[in-house]
């Protein structure tokens, strides 16, 4: 069991922070609520301490004999700081003491993850963008806040991530000390990364489709990952119903049609390209513009012509130094089959690395883990498993390792 402080400050914000902490406590993590002064007036102790299931400390001269100010953060594996308002990541970067959350953010030997949230034009204010640089400087680790609507009317950047999606980014810094490393240094800072995710739909007609049983959950945990690493990160989202990413620009599509079209757009921009999508290999030859009617107790015969197959067309088309990256999901007897399999499809697709699992039995998808194995070109092997956001990490360290950084 991992020892979690949640340190909440003082935005409206302040009542997702509910939903972040239900989803670590019921993932069997010790919480502490640290709430600042200014939270308490948004969501009360009451409810921190019935979600908990543990004392809340609020002030630094409670329960003096403990001295919680110092203890609390010394025993911590993580703090976590959601919402991190404009005040708090002022306070933090200037080293302030002024009260609980803030001691116990001087006194954390672990990781300190933030997740701002406030209106756009304080996220964007200079201020605030030189605090949040001389806090990674120091070894902070600070997610981009959402893009969306704000308090009131307004919308923009500055909304806090999605509750799960904090807590992915928890999970994965959790005892996992080369993904803190890599979080620290940003060694994926400058680069733009294409990313794909999720299943495509083959129009029958207009109510019916062909699809598979891809969720997206590890392609966007894959956004996530290099978004966290530093990276610019465009993420092309088939038919995805899961929560997306903050950090990462969007562009959704339907079809095999549609994420060829825009892989390809997006290529000439990109330093790697991870194909984590599920594109179909076949769609129908013809697709009927009203809707296909029973017809008594006749069945339906369906003539079928291949797709484009998007990652061998991207590896040939590469304009210039470029790490690409693909996915096999293969139903294998055992590792020696599956991994055959791998690495047939590794060369004959063309692509740097290929990230092989076996889902026989319905293994993998909507699950979230997931255990892998990530083949090079010269057939070096390496394992990974666990959660997805975890694995997408180790995914990244092998892009990085692949020569990445030496790619103009």
């Amino acid at each position: 069991m991992s020892r979690i402080v949640l340190g909440v400050a003082g935005g409206i914000a302040a009542y997702k922070a509910c939903e972040l902490l239900r989803r670590l406590t019921e993932s069997a993590h010790e919480v502490t609520v640290v709430p600042t002064e200014n939270a308490l007036a948004f969501v009360g102790e009451a409810t921190w301490a019935a979600l908990s299931g543990r004392p809340v400390h609020t002030q630094v001269f409670e329960a003096v004999h403990e001295v919680p100010h110092v203890r609390i953060g010394q025993h911590a594996d993580l703090v976590v700081v959601a919402p991190a308002t404009a005040d708090l990541l002022a306070r933090a970067a200037s080293g302030r003491a002024d009260d609980l959350l803030t001691n116990v953010l001087l006194t954390a030997h672990c990781p300190v993850l933030m997740a701002p949230a406030m209106h756009t034009e304080m996220w964007l204010h200079a201020a605030t963008q030189a605090n949040v640089a001389l806090l990674r400087s120091r070894g902070v680790l600070v997610m981009d806040p959402a893009d969306g609507r704000l308090t009131g009317a307004d919308s923009g950047p500055g909304r806090l991530p999605e509750a799960s999606d904090i807590a992915a980014v928890c999970v994965s810094l959790l005892d996992d000390a080369a993904t803190v490393d890599a979080v620290r240094t940003r060694d994926l800072a400058g680069r733009h990364v294409v990313v794909s995710a999720g299943g495509t739909h083959e129009a029958l007609d207009p109510v019916r489709f062909l699809g598979n049983a891809s969720s997206g959950l590890q392609g966007i945990a894959l956004a996530r990952a290099a978004s966290l690493r530093g990276a610019r990160v465009t993420l092309v989202a088939a038919n995805v119903t899961q929560p997306l990413p903050s950090g990462c620009t969007v562009v959704p599509v339907v079809s095999t049609g549609d994420l060829a079209e825009a892989m390809l757009a997006l290529q000439p921009d990109a330093d790697a390209i991870v194909m984590a999508a599920a594109p179909a290999d076949f769609t129908p030859a013809e697709v009927s513009a009203g809707k296909i009617k029973k017809d008594g107790d006749a069945g339906l015969e369906l003539r079928l012509r291949q797709t484009t197959d998007v990652l061998a067309t991207l590896s040939a088309r590469r304009p210039r130094a470029q790490v690409i990256v693909g996915f096999a999901a293969e139903t294998a007897a055992d590792d020696t089959e599956l991994m055959a399999l791998g690495r047939a499809k590794l060369a004959r697709k063309g692509c740097d690395l290929l990230v092989l699992n076996n889902v026989s039995g319905g293994a993998v998808f909507g699950r979230p883990d997931n255990s892998v194995a990530v083949i090079d070109a010269r057939g070096t092997v390496a394992s990974a498993q666990g959660d997805k956001a975890v694995i997408a990490h180790r995914i990244w360290d092998a892009v990085v390792a692949s020569g990445l950084k030496e790619n103009p």
